[in-house]
């Protein structure tokens, strides 16, 4: 089976590639960037044309969207390019994986969520609600991708970091071994996901489908596990305790983390109170196993240090 990765140069498409080097598919690696020591190719997921051509062209059977505009905060001020990049773009596979009788997988946000007051973990079919442009555009894209009735599987993920690019946790790394004191909010609930779990995850259902076409053939109708997913690590936290755990696992405990409210950094959007995904669908689904945040966070830091 032939896989296209978009934003591969991204924290999520840098764990794909290590996915890939013990994959039996084969896979193409895409971005608007380049990264040192990757093979990258240039595609441009805005331009409707230029997708349709990769994809002939490389036969593709499989995108998996890793690309989004994820600064939640300047979104606010550059909608269109947002609504561009996170609805425009992935319809624009949508249509493409439709005309070649394949599957996107996409990658969506816990941000769809936010404003009502959530207090138990959120499922799949509970009603979007987003607070921001980020979150907003996001839920046009899932809609967007449905609207083409191609085969997709949506995976909305939550609070992602990894070894590569720019995190949270790596600049908690940065910040409690550098500075005395730091304050953290600790009325934002959710659940970190380690980028390298996702991808497995993302791998599993890679598998799951390659198996549904061999055994349905050319002839296949519309596969029965497409719809929306939900996906992060196990456990609930908040950024406060998300902190204190990366201080512990890193060993900079001399720096005094202090829980704070979210109204004491100032932002022009307003974050999810509580995000905590659901994930019973895709365990049955899929059987997926999801390991706890802790576990994952001790392995992530153990290879940055």
């Amino acid at each position: 089976m032939k896989v296209l990765v978009t934003g591969a140069n991204g924290q999520l498409g840098s764990e794909m590639r290590l996915i890939a080097k013990n994959s039996s598919h084969a896979f193409v690696f895409t971005d608007v960037t380049d990264l040192p020591g990757v093979e990258t190719v240039y595609l441009d997921i805005t331009d409707l044309e230029a997708v349709r051509t990769m994809v002939e062209k490389e036969n593709i059977d499989v995108i998996v969207n890793c690309a989004a505009y994820t600064n939640v905060d300047k979104a606010e001020d550059d909608q269109d390019l947002c609504e561009l990049l996170n609805a425009k773009a992935p319809e624009n596979l949508a249509i493409a994986m439709k005309e070649a009788n394949g599957l996107l997988v996409h990658v969506s946000t816990d941000y769809v969520f936010g404003g009502d007051p959530y207090n138990t973990p959120c499922k799949e079919d509970q009603k979007g609600t987003p607070t921001g442009v980020y979150g907003l555009t996001k839920l046009h894209g899932e809609r967007a991708i449905q609207a083409t009735g191609c085969d997709n599987v949506i995976l909305r993920t939550a609070w992602l970091y990894s070894e590569f690019g720019r995190n949270f946790v790596k600049t908690m790394l940065n910040l409690t071994a550098t500075r005395p004191e730091l304050n953290v909010v600790f009325d934002q609930t959710g659940t970190p996901t380690y980028a390298l779990d996702l991808a497995n995850a993302i791998s599993v259902i890679l598998n799951d489908y390659d198996s549904y076409v061999i055994s349905e053939g050319a002839g296949r109708s519309v596969y029965p596990k497409s719809g929306i997913y939900h996906y992060s690590n196990e456990g609930v936290c908040s950024w406060y305790d998300f902190t204190k755990m990366i201080a512990e696992y890193s060993g900079n405990t001399a720096c005094n983390i202090k829980p704070c409210h979210s109204d004491e950094f100032p932002s022009k959007v307003k974050r999810p109170a509580y995000s905590v995904l659901d994930k019973t669908k895709i365990k049955k689904t899929f059987g997926i196993k999801v390991p706890y945040w802790t576990d994952s966070l001790r392995k992530c830091i153990k290879n940055l240090i």
